[in-house]
Parts: C-alpha cells; sequence; structure tokens
C-alpha cells in the first residue's frame, strides 16, 4: 500500500506525521511526506522519503506577515499543495492530510481529483465544531466580544474560512476541473475527521454532532543519546528548570531568556534554555545555566525539574507523559487551551498572557516546584497513551483492504 503524509506549519504539525510514517513504514506501507522544507533533516533521520512544499516555515513563522496578508499566503500555499502533492500523490492509495487549514484543503483536493481515499487530521480540537468550546479565531478576525453562542460563534468561524481561503482554493479546484467548494472548514474536515490527541489531556465530549476518531497522540520514539556536555551539567547538580519556546519567535517577548533566567535563578534552580526559533541566549557565563539546541525532549524532561514552555501540543504532551511539571506561556492559535488543560490537571500553571515577566514567572515557577504538583504530574503521566500511531496505522491500513 502507498501513502502520501500532508502537512504545512511548525514543528508541531511535523513530527506527529512523522511518527505515522515510520509506523506505517513497520506495517510494510510505503509512504511518503509532503512537508515544508525546514524538516528535510527530520524526515532523513528516520529514512522517509520527503518532498518539500512551499517556503521555509520558519522563515514565514519569523517574518510574522500582517493578517491581511493572509489570503495572499493562503494563495500561494495551496497553488503549492496543488503542484507537489499531485506530483507525490501519483499511484498512492491513500492520503492523510493535516497542517495549516488552506494546506490540507488543497492536499484533499488533489487526492478528490484523483480518486485517493483521503483521511483529514488535527492535532487539537479547536478546529472540530463543538458545542463545548469555541473556535480560534484567525489573527485580524476577532469575533463580537458580545457574541457567546457557540453556535453562532461557529458560523463565524465558517465565514472567516471562506472568506480567507475560498477564492484562492476554488480557483486552483477549477484549474483541475473541480467544482467549487461552499464551506472551506467542513470540506477539510470531512465526514469522520480524526483527532490526534491523548484523551486525558484532549478529551473529546459527546454528543457533539460530528464523528470523530480520537486515536491518542501521534509520538516518534527518540532514541537519541543527550550530548555529554548536556549529561555533565545535568549531572553536576539539582535538576534544572528547563525553558523553551518551539518554533515561537516571541515577537512580543524581546527579553524572554533573560526574564526566564532570572526568575528560575530566584528559585534557587539551574536553568537550561533552549534556543528555538526565538533565538533564546544565556546572559551570562555563570556555570548554572546551559543553552540546547536540537535535543531529545523524550530524554531530557525526565532529568529536569519544570519545563517552562509555549503550549504547543507536542510539548505539552511529552512534558506530561514525562511527569514534569509545567509553565504554559502561550503565545498563539491553540496554546491557551493547552495551558488551560495542564492547570485544570492540576500539573502545571497557565500563565496569564504571551509576555512572562520576572514577577509573574517567578509566581508561576513557586506553584510549579511545590511538591504537591509534582505527585500530580506524576500521576497524571501513568495516563498518557503511547499507542497513537498504532491506533492509526492500523485504521488507515485496515480501511484500505
Amino acid at each position: 500500500m502507498r501513502v502520501l503524509l500532508s502537512t504545512y506549519g511548525s514543528r508541531g504539525d511535523v513530527e506527529p506525521v512523522v511518527a505515522l510514517a515510520v509506523q506505517l513504514r513497520a506495517r510494510g506501507a510505503e509512504v511518503r511526506v509532503c512537508a515544508p522544507p525546514d524538516f528535510a533533516e527530520l524526515l532523513a533521520g528516520v529514512g522517509v522519503p520527503m518532498v518539500p512544499v512551499g517556503q521555509s516555515a520558519r522563515a514565514l513563522t519569523k517574518a510574522a506577515p500582517p493578517p491581511s496578508s493572509m489570503p495572499q499566503r493562503a494563495a500561494e500555499l495551496i497553488a503549492d499543495q496543488f503542484v507537489a502533492v499531485a506530483a507525490a500523490a501519483e499511484g498512492c492509495d491513500a492520503l492523510v492530510a493535516t497542517g495549516m487549514m488552506p494546506a490540507a484543503a488543497g492536499a484533499l483536493s488533489v487526492a478528490e481529483k484523483f480518486g485517493i481515499r483521503s483521511v483529514s487530521v488535527t492535532f487539537q480540537q479547536l478546529t472540530l465544531p463543538s458545542p463545548y468550546h469555541a473556535p480560534l479565531a484567525y489573527r485580524g478576525r476577532p469575533f463580537p466580544p458580545d457574541v457567546t453562542d457557540s453556535r453562532v460563534l461557529w458560523e463565524l468561524d465558517a465565514q472567516s474560512n471562506n472568506v480567507l481561503f475560498g477564492e484562492a482554493l476554488n480557483t486552483n479546484r477549477a484549474s483541475i476541473g473541480l467544482p467549487p467548494v461552499d464551506n472551506v472548514r467542513d470540506y477539510v474536515i470531512g465526514d469522520q475527521p480524526w483527532l490526534a490527541t491523548d484523551p486525558t489531556l484532549d478529551p473529546w465530549q459527546e454528543p457533539a454532532g460530528l464523528d470523530v476518531v480520537q486515536t491518542g497522540a501521534w509520538i516518534l520514539p527518540d532514541e537519541r543519546p543527550l550530548a555529554d556536555e548536556l549529561v555533565a551539567f545535568l549531572d553536576a547538580g539539582e535538576p534544572p528548570v528547563y525553558v523553551g519556546f518551539g518554533s515561537m519567535p516571541m515577537h512580543a517577548s524581546t527579553d524572554a531568556a533573560q526574564v526566564a533566567i532570572e526568575a528560575i535563578r530566584a528559585q534557587g534552580r539551574r536553568a537550561l534554555v533552549k534556543r528555538g526559533w526565538a533565538d533564546l541566549a544565556l546572559i551570562d557565563d555563570q556555570d548554572d545555566c546551559f543553552t540546547v539546541d536540537e535535543v531529545n525532549q523524550q530524554a531530557l524532561f525526565g532529568r529536569v525539574a519544570a519545563v517552562v514552555h509555549h503550549g504547543g501540543a507536542g510539548t505539552t504532551t511529552t512534558a506530561t507523559r514525562a511527569g514534569v511539571p509545567q509553565v504554559v506561556v502561550p503565545q498563539a492559535a491553540d496554546q491557551p487551551y493547552w495551558a488551560g488543560r495542564v492547570a485544570d490537571l492540576g500539573i502545571g500553571v497557565a500563565h496569564d498572557g504571551p509576555t512572562p515577566t520576572f514577577e509573574s514567572l517567578s509566581v508561576a515557577l513557586k506553584t510549579a516546584l511545590a511538591p504537591e504538583t509534582g505527585v500530580r504530574a506524576t500521576a497524571v503521566a501513568g495516563t498518557i497513551r503511547t499507542d497513537g500511531t498504532t491506533v492509526a496505522a492500523k485504521l488507515l491500513l485496515d480501511r484500505s483492504c
């Protein structure tokens, strides 16, 4: 069986797809992945063929284009999907689409044209219509503050998707002989979307009027050893506090590293700083701090006292699975939701807003480092499933028989 996995976005949109690719290949499927060029090394590391799509996701994120440019960027992204996915999909039996909404819409359109069975996947439930939560608002298109009815909010969400992506999608669909789509969001979601998240962290509530298949999170096993210098730092004292914001450039917090390090020191702890797309760096040459670039978080998080992060689905899942307390400083999109889940579960703190100060982070760290938070984090860790890719691969392969 030949399977094409298509995504576009940050690492949180790509690594779970790589995890599924590895599982599918282990079950005898022939797999290739369409993804931004930033992640060629990640795919090469597991030996999965990659078809690069579009411009660098990192460059786009760091550039922070204004909301007014979104339709144009979406048009470019959709056009890239029609070219790259069409070339990669030849001879495929199934296509899995995820990532940014316009990218998924383009990939699914190609599958429709070729008559390929397709599955739409999301790594957080906030894009799936439900009476139990509100939709995410796009930048530059906030919902009216006086509207609280979930049904109305979801109608407004559908309108936003059509305004932002509808013209570009339908122009490209017409170019390959496909009819127009009236509702972009519902087209992408399809009849039976998959929710690739952990049921403890992200419980889907019924009834919701949508046939959602929750597979569990797609976790890529990481066997890489920690660097000798990092191990030496970890062994030299008490467990440090890790701080890293993944693919978030932290435009609103230019002193994030300084704030974090000073707040961590105020708690009598050492600091471990991940550079990430925010390019965090040390603020002095004291030996109580250490920086890392690419690192095996699965191995590392079990050796730290707490994790300060942005609240991406992948980082939140990894930290929860490791049983380490968290301080989530959400920046955008679904990250406030994950911060809220961490707080609701009692395994850490949801920071109020995207810009930490010494005072706000100090208060959060004090709670996260309290013994009772650690006990709760350990307890919840035992409930996190690790079979998400196994469930998804079996569903995909069985349905093709």
